[in-house]
């Protein structure tokens, strides 16, 4: 192949690449419990590596007795490189940089090898946006760190106060 040829197509590939997420794919873990197992035939093509917080609200759960109630998620979210993706909370939603944005729900849950916040499968209940995250069929979570509820300081007199507990995931986006 000539060097005008070999130029002219890597230039065409650079164009077809633009606003796609600069991501590794990964394969999924090793350790990935067998009830987080994803649908067949979807692989990773996103990684996401999140640092933020878990908020929590201080008040009274479904037996009246005071607790620490999981309210959102808090969190910047980056490739491995630790170039920005975009962000996740609320939602849960994840909102990348190039426009699209997914809502999840939990499907499957399962304890954390480290006991900190579970790991998570999560099917995706809204899109937006035409973005790399918005091709997302599910997505996992994993690989966390932190971000579980404060064991005490929550009663009467604090009613209503919130806590941000530091946390760190994975999320591996699915299609």
């Amino acid at each position: 192949m000539s060097r005008r040829v070999l130029a002219m197509s890597f230039a065409a590939f650079a164009v077809a690449c633009a606003g796609q997420p600069a991501v590794a794919q990964s394969p999924l873990p090793a350790d990935l419990p067998a009830a987080l197992a994803p649908p067949a035939g979807l692989s990773v093509y996103i990684t996401a590596l999140a640092t933020g917080v878990q908020i929590y609200t201080c008040g009274k759960n479904a037996a009246g007795a005071w607790t620490w109630i999981f309210k959102a998620p808090e969190a910047a979210l980056t490739d491995a490189q630790k170039k920005p993706l975009g962000k996740h909370y609320a939602g849960p939603t994840w909102e990348g940089l190039d426009g699209g944005k997914v809502v999840g729900a939990a499907q499957a849950n399962a304890s954390s090898p480290s006991g900190s916040i579970p790991w998570l499968l999560l099917d995706i209940k809204s899109r937006e946006g035409s973005g790399g995250f918005a091709a997302a069929k599910n997505i996992l979570r994993v690989a966390t760190t932190g971000g579980t509820a404060p064991a005490q300081g929550c009663d009467e007199a604090h009613s209503g106060a919130e806590n941000r507990v530091p946390y760190t995931a994975t999320y591996l986006f699915l299609k």
